[in-house]
């Protein structure tokens, strides 16, 4: 494990933090991801299969990231990217960084950003027939919460798909990937981004995440099927892919 205890995560004080780190936040993502994250962010959209016609909910939107990522192919020319997203977050000096993005990139029209918390989304019961989650659900209070309402604002049929970090299994790059996260990591995130906190956190959170195979379960038991946990990068992250349960027949 990373972290001896679990962190505290009352809603109020993550919020804050992710506030107060918000100015650096994206340049700390690449940074100390070596830009890999950009990758994981299109391999969790490409998962998705999205076909230009698709409304996606993009819980912990953050700088809104997912949300402009699935929106690209729109942009580029290409294939694989929603008619419209909703993103969903609580920190609000993140979501006014995010929503200069959305600006900048022109996606006004198709990109909203409203403020609210992962587990009472402001968000009707089955409005999207996509989801995401990238890097926040570890992040939230109760996570068997968040869990239900990804559930409840999806359509029957429709994908989810959620990227959380996870401690590798591999032996000696277990070891080396602990040694980041508790002593590299939080150093430079605090020199980066001026808060002592948020980056010594982070490993705590990842330590504290339920594991692959526990996660799947907690999904499935959410209102989950086809449930799948996919390694990436040595099992540093895990891209988690589900479909929103059919009705059963009566």
């Amino acid at each position: 494990m990373l972290a001896d205890q679990a962190p505290d995560k009352t809603p109020d004080r993550i919020a804050g933090m992710f506030d107060a780190i918000a100015p650096r936040y994206d340049l700390l993502n690449h940074l100390l991801s070596a830009g890999i994250d950009k990758r994981w962010r299109t391999r969790m959209i490409a998962s998705l299969q999205l076909t230009g016609r698709e409304t996606l909910i993009d819980v912990c939107t953050g700088t809104a990231d997912v949300a402009l990522e699935a929106r690209r192919g729109a942009r580029d020319g290409a294939t694989g990217y929603a008619a419209r997203v909703l993103g969903v977050d609580f920190a609000g000096a993140m979501l006014a960084l995010g929503l200069r993005k959305v600006r900048d990139a022109g996606e006004q029209r198709h990109i909203a950003l409203v403020r609210g918390d992962a587990m009472r989304m402001p968000v009707p019961d089955g409005i999207g027939d996509a989801a995401t989650v990238a890097f926040g659900v570890r992040n939230v209070a109760k996570t068997d919460v968040a869990c239900r309402e990804l559930a409840r604002v999806l359509r029957p049929g429709g994908r989810l798909a959620i990227l959380e970090f996870s401690v590798p299994r591999i032996p000696g790059l277990a070891a080396l990937y602990r040694f980041y996260f508790s002593q590299v990591l939080p150093r430079i995130g605090r020199v980066i981004s001026g808060h002592s906190g948020a980056y010594s956190y982070l490993p705590a959170s990842v330590g504290a995440f339920p594991p692959p195979d526990e996660f799947v379960t907690l999904l499935r038991q959410s209102g989950f099927t086809d449930v799948r946990a996919v390694p990436l990068t040595f099992g540093i992250v895990y891209l988690y892919a589900a479909v929103r349960e059919q009705p059963r027949n009566r």
